[in-house]
């Protein structure tokens, strides 16, 4: 039930209509791994810069069930920043700068007792420095990657490439339509099934999100927060992700009944990445928090 991450920790600074943050930890790789560690043991492989603040490392120190021994920091480097601005819905928003640092550089190496991983998750970053972490993963059971707009963009080829080698992919409704120019979320997923994925996740936000697996579709609908709930949506589809593959990491295995569960979980969980900016929500947030919602979750969506 090993679960690896790889992907990028950042230091983020976000404005938006709630109020504003500074130089706080983000990044794919934190996010996940944060929401993972309530489900699984997940280990970060990632890299940062000599300017990484302490207290950040101090932050996933304090989750249980993170291992940061494939973490490196490079003392003569920066580490990858991101500032963004959210308007008025929160489903907007405006990318003030991108500070790639360590991004740039060649990506860290999986640590030798990380190497038996079986369960992969590729966050999101070049599909060639995707590629190049499943080379190392030779005993993985499932690998899944996030992709982005960027790299449908200007790498289309090598993520063709990524998708004839992982066993599922993450991706939101807009990218499912760049990727396939279909805009229906279930015709695009299927088509991506064609690429080579025996799964495919496309995020539509507060309309939940759709399952599209060799054996069938199956739909789920967001957690209804309110609106007043809603601080910072930076980390959430990483958040969701997190959540999503520690509970298959545990299942040990990946049909579609078991990820219909994860995604609920997934979203469960990436609802309190919302309530606060950066990861203090999380930081503060209970198994027993989880279990909680999850309850409330069930009861708001069943039919029949």
């Amino acid at each position: 039930m090993s679960l690896l991450v790889t992907g990028t920790i950042g230091i983020d600074t976000v404005h938006a209509p709630t109020g504003s943050a500074e130089g706080v930890l983000g990044g794919s790789c934190a996010y996940f791994a944060a929401a993972a560690s309530f489900h699984s043991p997940v280990r970060v492989v990632a890299a940062v810069g000599g300017d990484w603040p302490d207290d950040h490392r101090k932050v996933l120190e304090g989750f249980d069930n993170i291992s940061l021994d494939g973490l490196e920091v490079r003392a003569g480097s920066r580490t990858f920043a991101w500032g963004g601005k959210y308007f008025a819905n929160m489903n907007e928003r405006e990318t003030l700068f991108t500070e790639l640092g360590v991004v740039e550089e060649p990506a860290p190496m999986v640590p030798e007792a990380y190497r038996d991983s079986e369960y992969v998750f590729l966050a999101n970053t070049h599909p060639e420095v995707q590629l190049a972490f499943l080379d190392q993963l030779p005993d993985r059971k499932l690998a899944v990657a996030d992709t982005m707009d960027l790299w449908i963009n200007i790498a289309r080829d090598e993520l063709v490439m990524l998708l004839e080698q992982v066993d599922g992919l993450v991706l939101n409704d807009s990218e499912a339509l760049q990727l396939t120019e279909v805009r229906n979320a279930v015709t695009a997923a299927r088509k991506i099934l064609e690429m080579g994925p025996t799964f495919v996740v496309v995020k539509k936000g507060e309309h939940g999100c759709v399952l599209a697996h060799e054996s069938g579709v199956a739909v789920l609908p967001a957690f209804p927060a309110e609106a007043h709930h809603v601080i910072d949506p930076t980390g959430a589809g990483d958040s969701f992700a997190g959540g999503m593959m520690g509970h298959i990491a545990v299942a040990g295995r990946a049909d579609l009944p078991t990820i219909q569960s994860a995604l609920a979980w997934g979203t469960v969980t990436a609802s309190f990445t919302l309530e606060s900016f950066s990861l203090d929500r999380l930081a503060s947030l209970k198994r027993a928090d989880i279990d909680r919602r999850m309850a409330e979750f069930r009861g708001a969506a069943r039919v029949g």
